[in-house]
């Protein structure tokens, strides 16, 4: 029978739920179980496709294409699974679903109402989901994890808490587990570790219907003894079933704290799992990597030119890419986030002090790298950078955006095409080296080009012809790319 783990927040959001979630699925898949992710958003829209990554960080983008929360990332860095776009549930795609049947008749003339149709959609989406494999062999999962995004409260997040306090019934109480996620803030002022924002917390989450059988809860540090007898007498649980989560220098620490207080032990009960379930060699690797990461002595900066470097989440994947690549290589990174519109000859006019700032962080680091992004804005920074980069025979690597830039840029500076472009940026231009998806430019945004895993196909031009074929030829010849 599937075992299924609700992930919940309360007092504030992005305390951490998705590395929570991620977390506890390492530990169960570590256990030898198969373990898949369902990530539940609240808002109205159909995917994270459209946001703006100033306001819900970046999007993350799956094999099938699907356009998703980040936290889907996490959910496959740490789990090492594949995930589709039907492991995103928003409530957009839930009424989307719920009308398309009522159009279709299928509900027979019934009112249709947020409950039982709504609640039991939800059902119905997240029972079928967790059967579809993510691993490499094919096999169902046997644990479902599921988050569920903002904080109790919220009255977006209304439908899925009735959905959830109607399933635990569904499933049965010994396949279903509740984790509360909350904060235990330290004033400093004071120093002292409160617990009320969480007695009222899971007092609201009560109070719908849900009984946390897990108390997560985040502090800066690690909670004292007096202070989690508090929170178990309050919120009427076991000592053993209030966890602490405190700062830590590694995400990757997170699963280690987990397992360090009995969370494996507390799931064999309540859940019914295998008593035999013990850990395997993957959380001890893990503890051997975290440990190697804290460490790291010998630094390298490498130089983020991007559009939407004021929220660090916005390039999410692409630093957990970076953080990697260090630790493989036993460097200990730092990014240096520059804001490429800085970089450009206005800033110099207008704001003197920003411009050289940013020169000096440039200068100042060992690599460039150029992430995606939309729009003309800040372009022209990203193409310096890039210029500076190739002139100084420093290590250069353009994703997206900053690929096609670097192309623009080495046509511009290299073969002498002043006026070389994308056609996304300049239409008329009489050196398009980059040229636009038809799909974007027709408008159709439910069919992105290039979405998902898969090949790039190009379409030979005379001008592409002469200039890059030994470069395709070498780079290409017995390969295949797969991107995102």
């Amino acid at each position: 029978m599937m075992k299924y783990i609700l992930v919940t927040g309360g007092v504030i959001s992005g305390i951490g739920k998705g590395i929570i979630a991620s977390s506890v699925g390492t530990i169960l898949k570590s256990c030898g179980l198969h373990v898949t992710a369902i990530k539940i958003d609240p808002y109205i829209n159909i995917d994270a496709g459209t946001f703006s990554p100033y306001e819900h960080g970046e999007v993350f983008v799956l094999d099938d294409g699907g356009e998703v929360d980040l936290d889907l990332g996490n959910y496959e860095r740490f789990l090492d699974i594949r995930l589709t776009r039907d492991n995103n549930l928003t409530t957009g795609k839930i009424y989307q679903s719920v009308i398309t049947k009522e159009r279709r008749g299928d509900y027979l003339g019934k009112t249709v109402q947020v409950v039982p149709h709504i609640t039991d959609a939800i059902q119905e989406w997240v029972m079928g989901q967790s059967k579809v494999s993510v691993d490499d062999d094919g096999v169902e999962p046997e644990v479902c994890v599921i988050e569920l995004g903002g904080t109790v409260g919220d009255i977006e997040s209304m439908p899925f808490i009735e959905a959830f306090r109607q399933f635990q019934f569904k499933v049965k109480r010994e396949n279903f587990c509740n984790i509360h996620v909350s904060l235990v803030p330290q004033p400093n002022s004071t120093g002292e570790q409160k617990t009320k924002p969480t007695q009222n917390s899971v007092r609201e989450l009560r109070g719908l219907g849900l009984s946390p059988d897990l108390i997560v809860c985040r502090c800066s540090t690690p909670l004292e003894t007096a202070v989690k007898e508090k929170i178990s007498m309050f919120c009427h649980v076991e000592p053993e079933q209030v966890i602490c989560i405190h700062d830590v220098s590694s995400l990757y620490r997170v699963p280690l704290l987990l397992e360090d207080q009995g969370i494996v032990d507390y799931f064999c009960r309540r859940l019914d799992l295998p008593v035999e379930m013990r850990q395997r060699k993957m959380l001890t690797k893990w503890k051997e990597m975290s440990d190697r990461s804290d460490r790291l002595s010998e630094k390298t900066s490498i130089a983020l030119v991007g559009k939407y470097t004021k929220l660090s989440d916005s390039y999410a994947s692409v630093i957990k890419a970076l953080e990697h690549s260090a630790l493989a290589i036993n460097y200990k990174l730092e990014v240096k986030y520059i804001d490429s519109a800085d970089l450009e000859p206005a800033t110099q006019q207008e704001e003197p002090v920003k411009y050289h700032e940013a020169w000096q962080k440039l200068c100042s680091s060992d690599g460039v790298l150029v992430p995606g992004g939309f729009g003309v804005r800040g372009t022209e920074g990203k193409i310096q950078a890039i210029n500076w980069a190739r002139k100084q025979k420093k290590p250069f690597l353009g994703v997206c955006l900053g690929m096609q830039l670097a192309v623009c840029e080495f046509a511009r500076n290299v073969l002498g095409w002043e006026d070389a472009n994308s056609t996304e940026f300049d239409p008329e231009t009489t050196h398009p080296v980059v040229i636009e998806c038809q799909s974007i430019i027709l408008g159709r945004r439910e069919e992105p080009c290039g979405w998902g895993k898969g090949g790039p196909c190009l379409k030979p031009t005379p001008v592409l012809f002469e200039s890059c074929m030994e470069m395709l030829n070498m780079w290409m010849k017995g390969t295949v790319i797969a991107l995102r």
